[in-house]
């Protein structure tokens, strides 16, 4: 079944793919919005986008304090081409889940960051994928059998 990233062009999932510098925007408790620079990779067979960090971090705490759960982006650009993933976004301490987001992070960005015990993975289902890829075309999404 395709989900919003893997109906995307394959130039689309590819550029997901490229060594690019990132932004995540989160919404403050006062509905301003927190865009900070991160490393995002991506998941297009389950629908998700994974951001690793503190656990002591602002857009930690603006996730948290939407009840676990909030809505955010996350978006890429290179010249002409750009892409952003919108979703819901979930705060996930578990082990495993972060060492394979740890593990994700150092294949699309060439280096495994060093262990950090505060470290925790935003986990992103993304709902909606938008962009402008060269002469990229999204598949048209099929219905669930």
């Amino acid at each position: 079944m395709l989900n919003a990233i893997s109906a995307q062009s394959d130039s689309y999932l590819e550029f997901w793919s490229e060594y690019h510098l990132c932004t995540l925007t989160t919404l403050r408790p006062n509905g301003r919005p927190h865009v900070v620079p991160v490393g995002v990779t991506v998941d297009a067979a389950a629908g998700v986008a994974r951001v690793i960090t503190r656990k002591s971090s602002r857009k930690v705490a603006n996730i948290l304090a939407g009840g676990g759960e909030a809505r955010v982006a996350v978006c890429q650009v290179d010249g002409g081409r750009w892409a952003t993933l919108e979703g819901v976004a979930e705060v996930c301490t578990d082990e495993a889940l972060v060492e394979d987001a740890v593990a994700h992070y150092g294949k699309r960005y060439g280096r495994t960051p060093a262990p950090d015990p505060e470290r925790v993975v935003i986990l992103i289902s993304v709902e909606r994928a938008l962009g402008q890829i060269l002469g990229a075309r999204p598949r048209a999404a099929q219905a669930a059998a």
